[in-house]
């Protein structure tokens, strides 16, 4: 397993299966589940990207002009068209509104790449629901559900 956090560069590593790693990162409020995720997924032969920043700092205005956000943007961007899977987790008591973008972005165009997790106490779970239901996403009830999915997409069918 190898995992490059933003604003990394990971080009040298596409050969492997990759999975980017969208969902709730409101410092102080949600939990650090990719920490959960990458330590499942360490003896996979897998490429994780990691939006979460090792050197964010939450006073940078976000905006187009000012470099070090753009950069954060452009790499989720990037990440997010690059990635084999898109797994989506939603921590509850977060808002997660950038997610919400994430998958509505991916919703359409690449549904066979979504894997959700979007617990009860998430304050939109209904809407998520209902859309992955609509469009076909897959949806799992755990975290490690989440792990477990991914896991088994790498193996790909039996036989």
């Amino acid at each position: 397993m190898i995992q490059v956090k933003a604003p990394h560069n990971y080009a040298a590593y596409m050969k492997m299966p990759s999975i980017f790693l969208a969902g709730s990162i409101e410092m102080g409020s949600a939990e650090d589940w990719q920490a959960r995720v990458v330590e499942g997924l360490s003896h996979q032969d897998v490429l994780i990207l990691n939006p979460r920043r090792e050197e964010w700092d939450a006073s940078w205005k976000q905006s187009i002009d000012n470099p070090p956000f753009r950069e954060q943007v452009e790499w989720e961007l990037g990440a997010l068209d690059a990635a084999d899977i898109i797994l989506v987790y939603y921590c509850p008591n977060t808002k997660a509104p950038i997610t919400l973008l994430e998958l509505g972005m991916h919703m359409r165009a690449n549904p066979e790449k979504l894997i959700v997790c979007c617990p009860e106490g998430f304050w939109r779970k209904g809407n998520v629901d209902i859309v992955c239901a609509r469009y076909g996403v897959q949806q799992v009830a755990t975290l490690q559900d989440l792990i477990t999915e991914v896991i088994g997409r790498i193996a790909g069918p039996p036989g």
